[in-house]
């Protein structure tokens, strides 16, 4: 990619170094911006007076759920129940045997997550095949509660084995993944430990103190799939800023700019955030929630639940390539 001069802007803020990022579009990196901006790719670096917003490529089956389900606190378990979902423990990965159970000639047990990647039952090293399905131990998985597969980083819930695998997919208490774009970052681990994680791993993006900043995007005419992101401190928390072009539609590149919460859904819904456009004469505005780092940047843009402006849009708004957003989060 060819990496454009940088510019001297106007403007007072930290300084950017630049940090390359390779994804599967190229080389590329992460930064953030106000009042000034940078850009760099996989082989060129960049430092701006004032803040400036970087750049980089991006690039088993289970029984119909019944009528009525049990959902309680893991604590409210009695002994005998505790006793009975221990008989249900996978021999290889220690989660639960969840129906349809299948048990080797022996009559031993094994998740069918697991069953797949087996050649022998772990347990007695007999064959696996022909299957044999366990009706009696579905009609008792059917009547107890399993806990959430988190129960060990805090998850207090137990619930009927047909609701245990949605509730996972978006249980609070599953590890966090690094929340930067693209799919390079390999990082997951708790909520606590995602600031430390950006601020090592991640050191060119730029945090900005405040509810009402600028987010400055510089070059959005650079070709492909780019995004841009910056962190915003306010509140005693931090949100993550990231706009991201990219061709949604084959021959129409779209932006899709979105505001993320280091932290949960529930503590997501106690702010709003506001993205607006300005210039010309013209204003484009966007409200909304945060979402939770949980839920990604990836959701947002496949639901259109963000800003969303094609070229054409960004170029009434743009000054020689570089495109402002204000950026300001609130208290509900």
């Amino acid at each position: 990619m060819t990496v454009p001069p940088v510019r001297q802007l106007s403007g007072t803020g930290p300084q950017l170094e630049a940090m390359s990022r390779p994804s599967s579009a190229g080389g590329g990196g992460l930064g953030a911006g106000k009042a000034g901006g940078g850009k760099h790719g996989g082989t060129a670096g960049a430092s701006v007076a004032a803040a400036a917003a970087g750049v980089s490529s991006v690039a088993g089956s289970g029984s119909a759920p019944p009528s009525s389900t049990v959902s309680m606190p893991a604590t409210g378990l009695v002994g005998q129940s505790s006793e009975l979902t221990a008989l249900f423990e996978c021999p290889v990965c220690f989660d639960y045997v969840l129906p349809p159970i299948l048990q080797c000639q022996a009559g031993h047990l094994v998740c069918n997550q697991c069953r797949q990647k087996l050649s022998c039952c772990p347990t007695c090293r007999g064959p696996l095949t022909p299957s044999i399905r366990n009706l009696a131990m579905e009609k008792v998985a059917s009547t107890l509660p399993f806990p959430c597969k988190y129960s060990s980083a805090g998850c207090p819930l137990s619930l009927h084995h047909s609701e245990k695998p949605d509730h996972e997919e978006v249980c609070e208490f599953r590890p966090y993944t690094c929340p930067c774009p693209g799919a390079t970052c390999k990082w997951h681990g708790s909520l606590e430990a995602v600031m430390p994680h950006l601020m090592h791993a991640h050191k060119s993006i730029t945090t900005l103190q405040g509810e009402d900043i600028v987010f400055l995007a510089t070059d959005i005419n650079l070709p492909g799939a780019v995004d841009w992101v910056m962190m915003q401190s306010c509140f005693s928390h931090h949100f993550m800023l990231v706009l991201e072009k990219q061709e949604k539609y084959e021959g129409h590149q779209q932006f899709f700019a979105v505001v993320l919460l280091i932290g949960t859904r529930k503590q997501a819904e106690n702010f709003a955030y506001r993205l607006e456009l300005n210039g010309n004469r013209r204003r484009l505005t966007w409200e909304a929630t945060p979402r939770s780092i949980h839920d990604g940047v990836a959701a947002a843009i496949m639901n259109s639940d963000c800003l969303v402006f094609d070229t054409s849009i960004a170029h009434l708004f743009a000054d020689n390539g570089n495109l402002g957003i204000n950026v300001t989060i609130s208290m509900c």
